[in-house]
């Protein structure tokens, strides 16, 4: 039996491998040249203007129980460093402790008409919801990822009391400030 000799078809570039090649080559030229300069007092190691930055090694994950909610002296503790002192008027200032799917009300004294800051803070693993109300208004209605706080401003009209409703879907701590700006 005769053997067929096998043929060979020939390559052909496509526009699109040209294009490709022809780009890596530009950018390769480009970026070939780029050098960064700097001042001549960057390096200058006797300044003491020039504080180091600060050290961030993402190869260090966070503490995991550093959101888990804490009681006695540790939750006074927290509290403090949560609600720094307000530079207006305190009028209430509230925590504790929420068991999961546990709500908490409270009732704010009456509040001389003005604007308040209303500073929120909770420890969870899970957010936390806060909702605060004047009378049939909702002035707040915040689901807040623990490990944070957060300020809300809002502008009483008249003089009122606030109704103030903390839940948590886990065990957490609550905090929350009413301060008058």
């Amino acid at each position: 039996m005769p053997t067929v000799p096998a043929s060979r078809v020939p390559r052909r570039r496509t526009p699109a491998a040209a294009v490709v090649l022809s780009v890596a080559v530009f950018l390769g030229t480009v970026l070939s040249g780029c050098a960064y300069e700097y001042s001549a007092d960057h390096w200058d190691d006797e300044s003491t203007s020039a504080a180091p930055p600060p050290s961030t090694d993402a190869a260090l994950p966070q503490d995991p129980h550093l959101n888990e909610p804490v009681t006695g002296e540790e939750l006074d503790d927290w509290v403090d460093a949560v609600l720094p002192d307000a530079a207006g008027q305190v009028f209430q200032t509230g925590f504790g402790t929420l068991e999961a799917d546990e709500e908490r009300k409270e009732t704010t004294a009456q509040l001389p008409k003005g604007t308040y800051a209303l500073t929120l803070a909770c420890r969870s693993t899970r957010r936390v919801s806060f909702s605060i109300e004047n009378g049939e208004d909702e002035l707040v209605d915040l689901s807040l990822r623990c490990g944070t706080s957060r300020v809300n401003v809002v502008q009483l009209a008249a003089d009122a009391s606030l109704s103030i409703k903390v839940d948590a879907n886990a065990p957490a701590n609550f905090a929350y400030r009413v301060s008058r700006i």
